[in-house]
């Protein structure tokens, strides 16, 4: 299991929705309504150093689900501005800085580790009180397969498809080098591949 990941009882400004709604605009594989979007759900990882936050949103608007992975630093990441969602002032950590999952090497480490092990996501633990709760998706990697190539970056599934076919080039659910995930909404469960290193 990935460990766990402290959850704040905090104020952000600005909210991580309208953060990404900003960002998710600009995106060449977004071509909606970005004032539509809403989350669905999220799950993390944890950085063994404890430095970097790692939190992977499902959002949704209406017709479509997308996969948008991001991680929170309390400084820049040296050469990944073109990577940079924006900056939220957290009331309890302080200036956050937010980046596009992928350019971050502590998230592309820890998702490479997560599928090599067939691990899961981690499970989230409210400061305040000290309560555990599970992660709301249940993530699952599929094992190394091939993807032990340190030189190989994790492809994100940004539009999320629940087809699971190779014939139609679509990944396997829980096959080598890939992260899966189920999750429940108001439609019921659904599950699909998010990640893939080849």
């Amino acid at each position: 299991m990935s460990g766990t990941a402290e959850i704040y009882d905090a104020v952000l400004t600005p909210g991580k929705i309208d953060l990404l709604r900003a960002w998710i605009r600009e995106q060449s594989w977004f071509d909606g309504d970005p004032d539509r979007l809403e989350q669905v759900t999220s799950y993390r990882f944890v950085d063994p150093d404890g430095q970097v936050g790692m939190e992977s949103f499902l959002l949704t608007d209406g017709a479509r689900t997308f996969h948008v992975p991001v991680t929170y630093r309390g400084e820049e990441l040296p050469g990944a501005e073109g990577a940079l969602v924006g900056t939220v002032d957290h009331s309890v950590l302080g200036p956050r800085w937010v980046y596009d999952a992928p350019a971050d090497p502590v998230y592309v480490a820890e998702v490479r580790r997560v599928i090599g092990h067939r691990d899961t996501a981690a499970d989230h633990l409210a400061v305040e009180d000290g309560t555990i709760t599970p992660a709301p998706v249940n993530i699952r990697g599929g094992g190394s397969g091939s993807a032990t190539d340190p030189g190989s970056a994790p492809q994100i599934l940004r539009v999320i498809s629940e087809e699971n076919d190779a014939e139609a080039d679509c990944p396997l659910i829980g096959s080598p080098g890939t992260l899966s995930g189920t999750w429940h909404d108001a439609d019921g469960s659904h599950t699909a591949v998010l990640v893939v290193v080849d």
